[in-house]
């Protein structure tokens, strides 16, 4: 079969096999670690290459996004060297910053699919003298990225298209001059909360500063926002967001640190949701009592799903109910797709409001997701800001990921409760989750907990 939802071709090629999505036939009695937080990760090495002195992050997440993010740091005149350390997940990273005044030849970087990398580099690119070409993966020029581009115009960066005229998307060239002023900003980023980020990330090193207005709708993912503010104030940047909508960066050094990275919360949901799905438990230790991550929001969303949810001692346990109840979720963000696996296993209906901007992520996620349960039998269908998911009995069939690891992932929830489920390119999972595959077996093959489940599925959701 063939499909398409923003121009990328999701039909399996027979250059890898599909995956065939492990059906829990017990209930999933498991404790699981999940890699660092990508979020976290690249806001810090794009930090490091700015601070005044060497820096170390942690227990950081190896992956593509990552990987992509160091290579554009690299290409920029950053060292980023791997070195042995504690996490079980690889080696920690040290960062030697950007040498100032450092330029000269052209730099190219690739972001793949990453909107930390296309988004949050070229800012930073404009503090380099010389030029710096811009591209990635074919469904990266199709990511919203006129806000960025018309930023740095107005703040007096020259950016070009392939053309030379104005771009409004991936691919683009940076002329940087090795200075750019700052002051006073007024930007559109109802699209992607990202754009906020990229120009606070840097604005300390800009000259005077920046004072950053969001002129339009409601920004998207503000807890992303409070994330990278919380970052900046950790080293020593002076931030005031004081006023809705408004975002004040002094001046000044960037504090080279030593920071050990969260696991990334987000990326916790897929294993989290087995619970549910399998009707058994899954624990997850080291979960941060504080924390900006979006994935927190787990603690609330699992237990309106019927779940039960403590977190004691640092270990955060989710044990699955009888059922999976349907409800009103506002704001999943990122978590949208693992929310929405669950919702098409659900007993009662649901409605997801308020990520109409996840339609300019990897994919629009909103538009595969409704394909793809409805594919299986489900009954889903778009709004304006959202989903509505109503109970449906779901059958085999592929999964398309549409190079998005968190649709793909997504596929992998819906296969524990439905017998003949596949993955298309489950291998897009490392994009921020490495080995993926593997640990959900690891997960599947820990034991089994006593739990509410029948032999026929999860009653009002599947059939085998």
């Amino acid at each position: 079969m063939t499909g398409s939802i923003t121009g990328v071709p999701v039909e399996n090629t027979g250059a890898t096999p599909n995956w065939p999505a492990p059906f829990a036939d017990h209930p999933v009695d498991a404790t699981v670690r999940v890699p660092g937080s990508k979020s976290l990760t690249n806001r810090y090495l794009v930090l490091a290459a700015l601070a005044d002195g060497p820096c170390r992050l942690r227990a950081p997440l190896h992956s593509r996004d990552s990987a992509l993010m160091i290579g554009a740091l690299r290409q920029l005149g950053a060292e980023v060297r791997e070195v042995p350390g504690d996490g079980a997940f690889g080696p920690d990273l040290e960062v030697t910053p950007i040498p100032p005044h450092s330029g000269g030849q052209e730099a190219a970087i690739d972001c793949g699919l990453a909107g930390t990398v296309m988004r949050f580099v070229p800012p930073l690119a404009a503090l380099r003298s010389g030029t710096t070409v811009f591209d990635g993966d074919p469904h990266a020029r199709a990511r919203p990225m006129g806000t960025i581009i018309e930023a740095l115009v107005a703040l007096g960066v020259a950016v070009s298209g392939e053309s030379g005229g104005m771009p409004a998307s991936l691919p683009f060239r940076v002329a940087g001059t090795g200075e750019v002023r700052g002051g006073h900003l007024v930007i559109d980023a109802s699209a992607s909360s990202q754009f906020v980020s990229a120009l606070l990330l840097v604005g300390a090193r800009f000259t005077d500063g920046l004072h950053l207005e969001h002129a339009g709708s409601a920004v998207p993912s503000l807890d992303h926002i409070n994330m990278t503010v919380a970052v900046l104030r950790g080293v020593g940047v002076s931030v005031d967001d004081s006023t809705p909508n408004h975002w004040i960066v002094s001046p000044g050094a960037i504090r080279a640190f030593d920071q050990r990275i969260e696991q990334d919360l987000s990326n916790a949901g897929p294993f989290l949701a087995a619970a549910l799905a399998s009707r058994g438990t899954v624990r997850i230790p080291d979960w941060p009592e504080h924390t900006t991550q979006v994935g927190d929001l787990w603690r609330s969303i699992l237990s309106d799903m019927g779940a039960t949810v403590t977190l004691e001692a640092g270990t955060l346990t989710v044990t699955g109910g009888s059922e999976i109840k349907g409800a009103d979720f506002a704001e999943t963000s990122e978590l949208a797709p693992t929310v929405a696996a669950l919702c098409a296993l659900a007993t009662g209906p649901s409605r997801l409001s308020g990520i109409a901007h996840l339609r300019g992520h990897e994919t629009d996620r909103l538009a595969a997701l409704v394909t793809e349960i409805n594919r299986l039998g489900g009954d889903a269908e778009e709004t304006p800001d959202g989903l509505i998911i109503r109970p449906a009995p779901l059958h085999a069939g592929v999964v398309y990921s549409y190079a998005d690891h968190r649709m793909a992932t997504a596929g992998a929830i819906l296969g524990l409760a439905v017998h003949g489920i596949e993955v298309q390119d489950i291998a897009t999972t490392a994009k921020t989750m490495p080995d993926f595959p593997q640990l959900w077996a690891d997960m599947l093959a820990q034991g089994s907990a006593p739990a509410h489940r029948n032999g026929a599925g999860i009653p009002g959701g599947t059939q085998h």
